[in-house]
């Protein structure tokens, strides 16, 4: 955590002897490989939370359930990765910053003052960074969903969509500043073509990757759709006998048994119009493995982006 004396020259010496090992320099060492390594973890975080999408399975008995064994595997992932998020809000904490008054003179005279670093930060990105940094999804999955019962148990879930979608979104707000910061401060960037060039590569295959979950899971609610749709003609039907836990009631093994629904809503159905995410029934994806769906439905959204940008008008 030693920083260079030539990039602290704008610090008084006697005053950064103190606290040296509490506070570090914007332009420091270890500030520059610590900002390295947390855009790595936020750019592994935003190609995870998209895979939340592809929990729901759906059964052959016309029910839906979530798939453990990945469940767990997020779960780990998504908490070494919020860790990351964490430690970030540590540091920056301790990280000083420039005076704005001495950039008038040219001086660019650090503050670090731990309890102006900290009322600066609260002030500005603190809320942010924490929002960003919450296991909102893994609470959601492990604490409050499986206590539900019922209309909350829809709702939890819109919920915990509608968590990951804005998480995303925060998180993927933070890379551009921080690469910025990376590029400025430290000269990381890579002068050569390349460089760019991988960068748009991995942000074009982000997109695919955000499109294709998208679609699995609006494939997904349009099979729910449809399932009720036939549910609401039947008067002994539930809406609860779509969860698979309830696959082993008797009276849910009758009304299955009795009921047309695999057919009234299958592939190449006209009782109901999946439109885009006909697809997804025609090819089983709700039913395949994970790599499977996840190979096809990345396959689905790189094949429409691609094609949206082909056709897409140019001045």
């Amino acid at each position: 955590m030693h920083c260079s004396k030539k990039k602290l020259s704008r610090v008084f010496s006697e005053d950064y002897q103190i606290v040296q090992k509490k506070i570090f320099d914007p332009r420091g060492t270890f500030l520059s490989a610590w900002n390295k390594y947390f855009l790595i973890a936020c750019l592994i975080s935003l190609f995870v939370d998209p895979l939340f999408f592809y929990l729901p399975n759906v059964a052959e008995e016309a029910c839906m359930q979530a798939s453990i064994p990945l469940e767990i595997a997020l779960t780990l992932t998504r908490c070494i990765l919020d860790a990351s998020y964490v430690t970030h809000i540590f540091v920056r904490f301790r990280t000083a910053f420039t005076a704005p008054s001495s950039r008038i003179f040219g001086r660019g005279e650090l503050v670090i003052n731990s309890s102006k670093i900290a009322s600066r930060y609260l002030r500005k990105d603190f809320w942010f960074d924490l929002l960003a940094a919450l296991p909102l999804p893994q609470l959601l999955i492990w604490v409050v969903i499986p206590f539900l019962r019922g209309s909350n148990v829809i709702g939890a879930k819109h919920g915990l969509r509608v968590t990951i979608i804005v998480q995303f979104v925060l998180r993927l707000y933070l890379v551009f500043p921080l690469s910025s910061k990376i590029i400025t401060t430290a000269g990381v960037v890579v002068e050569a073509a390349w460089a760019g060039a991988a960068f748009n590569l991995m942000l074009f295959m982000l997109a695919s990757h955000v499109i294709g979950s998208l679609w699995y899971l609006l494939s997904i609610e349009r099979q729910e759709m449809c399932w009720k749709s036939v549910c609401d003609a039947q008067p002994k039907c539930h809406y609860l006998y779509f969860d698979c836990k309830t696959a082993g009631d008797p009276e849910r093994r009758w009304w299955f048994a009795s009921s047309n629904i695999t057919v009234m809503c299958g592939a190449g159905t006209q009782f109901y119009d999946f439109g885009i995410y006909g697809d997804a029934l025609l090819h089983r994806v709700a039913k395949s493995s994970f790599p499977t769906k996840y190979s096809y439905c990345f396959w689905w959204g790189l094949r429409n982006l691609r094609y949206a940008l082909v056709k897409a008008p140019f001045p």
